[in-house]
Parts: C-alpha cells; structure tokens; sequence
C-alpha cells in the first residue's frame, strides 16, 4: 500500500486529496478481530469475535464498560482501544461529579470523534489505530455509535467492523427492519448469529465470542460464559430447522466474505501489534 511521497506524513495531501495515513489507519480496524452491534427501542448489544495470538495465550479483551449506561466494543490496535476507552470513562465521571447526571451518549461520541481528529491534523502524532462500536442509552433512547480513526461517526441501527465482518453486515442488512421493536432475547440471538457468520465455518462457541447489553434498568454488563454457551446452544437448534431457508443468501455472500477474510489474514499475520 506504499504511496510514494505522499504517505510519509499524516499532513500531507496526495494530488488526489487523500490522506494515505489516515487511510491506513481506517485498513488496521479491518485487520482487526470482527465487533457487531444492534439496538432495539430499549437494549443495545454488543458481540465481538475473541482471537489469541497463540494456543498457549489468553484473547484480548475487546468489549470495555465505560459506565452504567455506555460501554465500547473495540476493532483494530487494541492498546489504541484501551487508551480511548480510558478516556470515555474519565469523562463520564467528570460530566458526573460536574452536573450530577449522565453523560449524554452524542455528547461522548463527538469528544471522542475530536479527539481522533486532532491527530489527523498533527505532524508529530499518528491517527489512533482503531475503530469503536459505541453503545449507550441516555433519556432520548438507545444509540448505537461507530467512530472512525478519521475523526468521523456514523449513528445505526446495526453494524459491524473487523475483519471478515462484510458476511455479517449482510445478514444484519436482511434483519435490520425487525431490530426496532425486538425484544432482548431476540438482539442477542441476532448478535449470535451475526458473529457465527464472520467466523466463516468454524463452530461457535462461548469461548471465541463476547456478548455485552445495556438497556432500560439493565446497566451495562457483559454476559459470562455458561449464559453465552446456554444461549448458543438455543440458537444452534433453531439453525437446525432455519437452515435450508438460510443457505441461499448465505451461499451469495461467501465469496465476498472470504476475499474480505483473505486480505485480513495476510495483514494479520504480518502485523507485529496484536489487533
């Protein structure tokens, strides 16, 4: 992906009015492990794929609560994640002790959106690595946020970043008109199957995914293990009997999915960071 000398300094623009830094930083959140959200009317779930760098290491931890009411799911260099995620919660404990009330979701996303464009605009730094799935209830309802390393956000109904994440983006594209009024179990369900998707044949299980909510008098959590596998164990039957119904969009789907997969697996695998 070298540019010549236009790719050097994050200040400099290409003939083209690229930013080839920033860019970059946009390619490292899709080399990164797969993180997908929905939101209903009352809950926001959070799902993301667990991947260790070795058999003999832990995963990465990629969902992170900032308070009761907000917490992130991260794609991309998880030590950018974690940093940005520690930021969010400072804030949200000084906008706590300031006005004794939550930290309004938007309000948050837009700091932390300027917060990553100042580094697009400063020779000596470099464009945070990462991309955060950013889900919060406040009193106008829930949101789903996605802030991008270029400064940017996007609010939606559901979504889906990472590596190998285009095979669940189409299936939340079919679903997403039911996700308004749908209640916990089904966001959950939904999530589930949305992260088996991106994992591309292999079996789903409690132990390669994380599942976080938050909704209306439910504060933010992430789900253990035994209720994850007891879930997915639920769902698994249902496939069973949904499957021949399901094949069809999913057979249209796999060859894009999989070059995506590919080039996500050549980054990896030259990235000395892990993501």
């Amino acid at each position: 992906m070298f540019r010549n000398q236009y790719d050097t300094d994050v200040t400099t623009w290409s003939p083209a009015g690229r930013l080839f830094q920033v860019e970059y930083a946009m390619e490292a959140v899709k080399q990164g492990s797969a993180a997908i959200g929905l939101r209903s009317k009352t809950h926001v779930v959070l799902a993301c794929v667990n991947k260790a760098n070795s058999e003999l290491s832990s995963y990465q931890k990629k969902i992170f609560k900032v308070d009761d009411h907000i917490g992130v799911a991260i794609a991309g260099l998880t030590a950018d994640g974690r940093v940005l995620s520690r930021y969010m919660r400072s804030e949200c404990i000084n906008y706590n002790y300031t006005y004794e009330s939550p930290l309004p979701v938007g309000r948050l996303v837009v700091q932390l959106a300027d917060k990553a464009q100042v580094c697009t605009q400063r020779s000596w730094k470099r464009p945070y690595g990462v991309g955060l799935l950013v889900a919060g209830l406040d009193e106008s309802g829930a949101h789903l946020y996605y802030n991008c390393p270029s400064g940017n956000y996007f609010e939606y109904q559901a979504f889906a970043i990472g590596s190998r994440s285009q095979a669940a983006k189409t299936y939340l594209e079919r679903r997403f008109e039911n996700f308004k009024d749908s209640s916990r179990e089904d966001l959950i369900k939904d999530a589930l199957i949305a992260t088996r998707e991106s994992l591309q044949g292999e079996k789903l299980r409690s132990s390669i995914c994380t599942i976080a909510v938050v909704g209306a008098e439910e504060p933010f959590h992430i789900l253990d293990q035994e209720t994850v596998q007891q879930l997915i164990d639920a769902f698994e039957i249902v496939a069973e009997e949904e499957g021949p119904a399901s094949e069809p969009g999913a057979a249209a789907d796999e060859g894009a999915a999989a070059e995506e997969g590919a080039g996500a697996d050549q980054g990896s695998g030259a990235a000395p960071m892990d993501i």
